[in-house]
């Protein structure tokens, strides 16, 4: 036995995703296997994936250790990769197990290689078309070029598998013989990029600077909206190529992954990777192997993309790196930005972190001298920043029902006669956030969570914006009984749309919200239609905020800027900031000047001035000394620690026990607070305690968190999640 490879017989460890805290002792197969090999074993009467991690314990007895039945047809899983796995699992308190989840979460793995039919969309027309056929016609279409396997496309298009093979005999849909996984089109860095202005040149000059010294770094790319952020990174993405290395661009949102690809093909001549969820089977499995065998040069992709098995590594950009939802919320609690930091240290790898609003812990880690900074501060070409105002709705003269101030009306207007493009701006789905009985005065709520249902008025539903649960609008109230008093309270988009409507007759409008869209793809086209122009006023929730370039968009009006305001969010105020100032970068981005206008009854707010003023040095700076005062993140250090049970009592008990044993945590200089009912006290019928760990920036939280909980013994009915370094208090 070599360090990475075992002889037949040898006695090796191997790690599988189920949920066993261990790695299990198994016999290397005939021909031997070499250390990272993906494999299958044998576990009770299943067999299961796994991963060969090192050598076997030998603490089991000999005599019952089985053998791995085969090794699967996949590059090894590299070094790096299993290191960070584990880094990344002790950072987070997850078990090894569940990370090894997040790395296997790709189809057909265990398939032996092989020819396979593929379907696309051809040039023949049916002789007779039905709904079927339309069907597998419209989501062919609707995903625009991908391949298939037989089953997917029927499946997609709910339809039977002959449906497609009758397209396929009358040329309709073509039927190509493929390799089982073919290499991505090289991309070609030598092709030249858009002209860049001279402040774009030093810093795409900087950046690829630090790609070419193959070591590792981060670098905040910090320019306003419009700036051209993505052409400048996309220069570093280009040394990357050049360099042999693989490159990975994380974005925030799949409806930003089709602008962007038309961007990447037309810098490099091809398109790159993709993986997200509104990526087809075949083409995950397709990625997942090119990308292990270095056939992918580079990939753009959600969040989980970072546990993808690069071959060499050199670049990672996190695209609106301040994003929310980089944070991954259930299952394995981790957020993608800082694991791209440790992903790329690993790696020698460079990363770009970039954004307008950077997130704070960016901001004071640039500030800090811990990462490098580069700042673009006009917008690209002729496009200007938008001006900005506050409506102070205590002096507009505003009817009840109605939420579309007279001011705003009227630029609105202003902009339909230009030919322009308006956006109301309102971060709620749905109709009303709440249902109200008139007669008794309850609120309408989930039967599985504390949460008020809302309003989704197109779908004719109540929906739990928690756990999904639906039920039918209410004719009669659930708890009283009368007829006919039941009332929507306060607006979501669907409302303001249907005030749009109502006060601007003639124009085109559109709603971005995600709840409304079917698929990834439909919700592209809906973009690709308002980015072309067909749209007169948009109506977006935070969907809209995240890098979208509407060129003929001139208005922004917030309709209500105080929402993110309310609260006892630790974030509220750096979150307020980003938003309104990401929604308000999306006007103006062509030659014709923007507005944007903030629907605010408290303009005198600290945080809606700061958002006026464009200071946002004098922002973080302000936001930063409040928490260094406080001992609060980036400043300090804290963990939630949830437990969700059956019974509210019995989860409530063990909350009480362990405040009461917290000796491992002030052994750190650590204090917990708790507990308490979660703002929302229960979700999916089980009841939901927090605990708040606080600690010192220092502090080796971590492993006094583990000494703190290892007595606790869970089980379906008591389960205890801790999520290190929460970005969100629910």
């Amino acid at each position: 036995m070599t360090d990475s490879y075992f002889e037949e017989g040898t006695l090796v460890g191997v790690l599988t995703p189920e949920p066993i805290d261990r790695v299990l002792d198994y016999r290397a197969p005939q021909g031997g296997c070499f250390l990272g090999a993906f494999v299958e074993v044998p576990l009770g009467p299943r067999k299961v994936l796994g991963v060969v991690w090192g050598p076997g314990r030998g603490d089991w007895d000999a005599t019952k250790i089985r053998s791995i039945a085969r090794v699967l047809d996949a590059a090894p899983m590299r070094e790096e990769l299993r290191i960070f796995l584990e880094k990344a699992g002790a950072y987070t308190l997850t078990p090894l197990s569940q990370m090894l989840r997040l790395a296997t979460r790709v189809p057909g793995l265990s398939d032996p290689p092989s020819m396979r039919k593929i379907y696309r969309l051809g040039q023949g027309t049916p002789d007779r078309m039905t709904d079927a056929r339309a069907r597998v016609l419209a989501t062919l279409v609707e995903y625009g070029g991908l391949g298939f396997t037989l089953k997917e496309l029927a499946d997609l298009a709910g339809v039977t598998s002959s449906v497609v093979k009758g397209l396929a005999a009358q040329g309709a849909v073509v039927e190509i013989d493929t390799p089982r996984d073919a290499p991505f089109l090289p991309l070609d860095p030598e092709r030249p990029g858009k002209p860049l202005t001279d402040d774009q040149q030093a810093a795409a000059d900087a950046l690829r600077l630090a790609v070419r010294s193959g070591r590792y770094g981060t670098t905040l790319l910090k320019g306003v909206t419009g700036s051209g952020k993505t052409e400048v990174y996309l220069e570093a993405v280009a040394d990357c190529l050049r360099a042999g290395r693989q490159a990975l661009v994380l974005l925030p949102e799949i409806a930003l992954t089709s602008e962007f690809l038309h961007r990447v093909e037309a810098r490099f001549g091809a398109k790159p990777a993709e993986w997200h969820s509104g990526v087809t089977m075949t083409e995950r499995r397709r990625a997942w192997r090119m990308i292990g065998q270095g056939e992918a040069q580079l990939i753009v992709g959600a969040r989980s993309a970072l546990f993808l098995p690069f071959r060499d590594l050199g670049l990672i950009v996190v695209d609106e790196e301040h994003d929310s939802s980089y944070k991954q919320e259930e299952g394995a609690l981790y957020n993608a930005r800082d694991m791209t930091v440790l992903r790329a240290s690993l790696n020698s790898a460079q990363v770009v972190l970039a954004s307008a609003t950077p997130s704070l812990e960016s901001w004071a880690n640039a500030e800090a001298g811990k990462y490098t900074r580069l700042d673009l501060t006009a917008r690209f070409g002729a496009a200007v920043l938008p001006q900005m105002r506050a409506i102070d709705m205590r002096a507009e003269d505003l009817p009840g029902q109605a939420w579309i101030s007279p001011t705003l009306q009227a630029e609105v207007r202003a902009r339909l006669e230009r030919g322009e493009q308006a956006l109301l701006f309102l971060n709620r789905r749905g109709y009303a956030p709440v249902t109200l009985c008139r007669a008794c005065g309850v609120q309408v709520g989930c039967d599985h969570c504390d949460a008020r249902m809302v309003e989704h008025r197109f779908q004719k539903r109540l929906v739990c914006h928690q756990c999904g649960e639906t039920k039918p609008l209410p004719e009669t109230c659930p708890a009283c009984g009368v007829t006919g008093k039941m009332a929507a309270i306060g607006p979501g988009v669907e409302r303001i749309a249907e005030e749009a409507a109502r006060v601007f007759p003639d124009a085109k409008l559109a709603i971005l919200s995600s709840d409304l869209f079917g698929s990834a793809r439909a919700l592209k086209a809906q973009i690709e239609e308002i980015a072309g122009g067909q749209t007169d006023i948009i109506i977006g929730t935070q969907l809209v905020a995240k890098g979208h370039n509407f060129p003929r968009l001139t208005l922004v009006g917030v309709i209500d800027a105080d929402l993110g305001l309310q609260g006892s969010d630790l974030r509220a105020a750096e979150r307020t900031f980003q938003l309104m100032r990401q929604v308000s970068g999306r006007a103006g981005r062509a030659e014709a000047p923007g507005l944007a206008l903030l629907q605010s009854f408290q303009p005198e707010h600290p945080v809606i001035r700061a958002i006026l003023s464009g200071d946002e040095e004098g922002f973080w700076r302000a936001e930063a000394a409040e928490r260094e005062a406080t001992g609060m993140p980036p400043y300090g250090r804290l963990a939630g620690v949830i437990i969700s049970g059956d019974d509210a009592t019995a989860a409530f008990d063990l909350g009480t026990r362990l405040a009461r044993n917290d000796g491992a945590l002030r052994a750190v200089g650590a204090m917990v607070y708790g507990p308490a009912p979660a703002p929302i006290a229960r979700v999916r019928g089980r009841h939901r305690v927090r605990l708040l760990v606080k600690a010192p920036k220092g502090a080796a939280l971590q492993s006094a968190i583990a000494q703190w909980i290892a007595p606790i013994r869970q089980s379906a009915k008591l389960r205890l999640a801790v999520d290190i370094d929460p970005q969100s208090f629910y």
